[in-house]
């Protein structure tokens, strides 16, 4: 029966490492018995066969999971072979947003709370808003605020294409 697991050793001179299995045990591996061992790293995901030997737990028929080849921003599926770059910047938004003209029906609650006290922020006031925008291949260029993504998370993601 495949487990699950992650590489949390690898020498590659030595062309053997340790796997922690999905029950926290560490398994011994040897990169003859990896099917992909191109992909072999620190931190990758496996499945492998559990087997034990003459010097304890270790594993056979090693598939390394490959990383995925997109990226889920926000909604949007962005292919990272796609990618061509991406950029981070800082933008100067108003720090509260007005109320929609267009909307005509307001209700009491808005109406009050678009009532500030006069300590409260000039209306003119701004925030600096992180962002991201990732441009592809094809020219697209998708642009993303850290109110709808983790800046960070993103960038290192996009570190590992």
């Amino acid at each position: 029966m495949a487990l699950n697991g992650t590489i949390t050793t690898w020498f590659k001179e030595k062309g053997f490492g340790f796997i922690k299995d999905e029950m926290g045990d560490n398994r011994y591996f040897h990169e003859v018995k990896v099917a992909n061992p191109e992909l072999i790293k620190k931190d990758a995901a496996v499945t492998f066969e559990p087997t034990t030997n003459n010097k304890g737990l270790s594993a056979y028929a090693v598939k390394v999971i490959p990383p995925s080849k997109y990226l889920f921003i926000a909604g949007e599926r962005v292919k990272l072979t796609a990618i061509k770059n991406y950029r981070l910047y800082t933008e100067e938004v108003p720090a509260n947003q007005s109320i929609d003209k267009a909307n005509t029906i307001l209700s009491v609650g808005m109406l009050m709370n678009t009532i500030r006290p006069k300590t409260d922020q000039s209306p003119d006031a701004t925030r600096t808003l992180r962002k991201i925008a990732i441009t592809t291949f094809q020219g697209e260029t998708l642009v993303f605020s850290e109110d709808e993504v983790d800046i960070d998370e993103t960038v290192k993601l996009l570190k590992f294409k």
